[in-house]
């Protein structure tokens, strides 16, 4: 019988594929290599594929889609609640398979190659960024031990270099020389995450979504290319409402009962762009006591009456609003002009 849909569990060396025919009955069930996969599924029918978004899962959708599939990639945790008992891989595709079909799962759109490698800039550059913290708060450390200490801020670490190089201060010649070998290696993580902000910037220049997130107050180019490179459409989600949720901005529920109980926002999804909205929403939230804008005025009226960790995620959500319209519309961001005025 002619298969008509496929989970497929992918792994990095062995994957299960569990098919199904019209009638919904297994028709397929077989554990294949990595090299034998393709050849597979070349010689089937096109069919539905249904994939967990996880690790090489982009890769695969796009070999599979270049052979005439339909691939859908589904989050793992949506696709949990359809494994029946025990956990293994021929469950775990049947799951999948029976996932794929049902009408309200949501789907993850596949990512392209350009927009995987610009996350890998971003996920490279993150990961630097936290090796040179570490490393200036390691200096900060041993700096203290011998009366050395100088103001927060990465920027008055750059004294603390030059009075190594130069040799000032009371410490010892076997000290210093492991201080210096720190500088250093400061000096050439900021180097690297410089070169990795030039391509970042280049590709931000030629990408007009990230030139009009970049018109929101609160997003940079950094924020942007993420945004753009993450969200390949935006149309997939229905309001601006089911992205900032999405993002994890959203207060989390526990109501029952026809009892409406609120916490904390839920902090689910990609913790890496709530990280980013949310620096971003603090810098609009200082920027207010210079300067006015339609998100930072709104900022303001909040702070009065709210905590400001609070008024800092409460803008973050709806820069994340804005951000889904933006990306959505393909319109750029226009203040509003009474709130402008105020």
């Amino acid at each position: 019988m002619q298969v008509i849909t496929i989970g497929l569990d992918i792994a990095k060396n062995v994957f299960q594929v569990h098919g199904v025919d019209n009638a919904g009955n297994a028709v397929l069930r077989r554990k294949v290599r990595r090299d034998q996969l393709i050849p597979l599924l070349r010689d089937m029918q096109p069919c539905l594929i249904g994939m967990e978004a996880c690790a090489t899962a982009h890769h695969w959708a796009r070999e599979l889609i270049a052979l005439g599939h339909v691939v859908k990639l589904m989050p793992p945790a949506y696709v949990k609640a359809y494994v029946k008992r025990n956990k293994n891989d021929a469950a775990d595709a049947e799951a999948i398979c029976e996932a794929v079909t049902r009408p309200t799962m949501r789907f993850v759109a596949v990512k392209s190659v350009d927009a995987q490698s610009i996350l890998m800039l971003h996920r490279a550059r993150h990961l630097l960024v936290r090796q040179r913290t570490a490393q200036i708060s390691a200096m900060r450390a041993h700096l203290a031990e011998y009366g050395v200490v100088a103001p927060k801020g990465r920027a008055h670490v750059r004294g603390l270099i030059e009075a190594l190089d130069k040799g000032d201060g009371p410490l010892p010649a076997m000290a210093r020389q492991v201080l210096i070998l720190l500088a250093r290696t400061i000096e050439g993580l900021g180097a690297q995450i410089r070169k990795i902000e030039i391509e970042l910037l280049a590709w931000y220049r030629t990408n007009q979504v990230c030139r009009r997130l970049s018109t929101i107050p609160g997003i940079g180019f950094i924020t942007a290319t993420a945004l753009a490179a993450t969200v390949v459409d935006a149309k997939v989600f229905r309001s601006g409402r089911q992205f900032a949720a999405w993002l994890g901005l959203v207060p989390k529920q526990h109501s029952s009962g026809g009892k409406d109980r609120m916490g904390g926002v839920s902090k689910m999804g990609d913790r890496y762009l709530r990280h980013l909205l949310v620096v971003g929403a603090t810098a609009v939230i200082r920027y207010t006591r210079r300067k006015a804008t339609t998100v930072s005025t709104w900022a303001n009226q909040l702070l009065e009456r709210k905590p400001a960790r609070l008024v800092t995620v409460a803008v973050a959500n709806k820069v994340a609003r804005i951000a889904w319209a933006v990306m959505a519309r393909e319109e750029n961001y226009r203040a509003t002009p009474s709130m402008a005025r105020g």
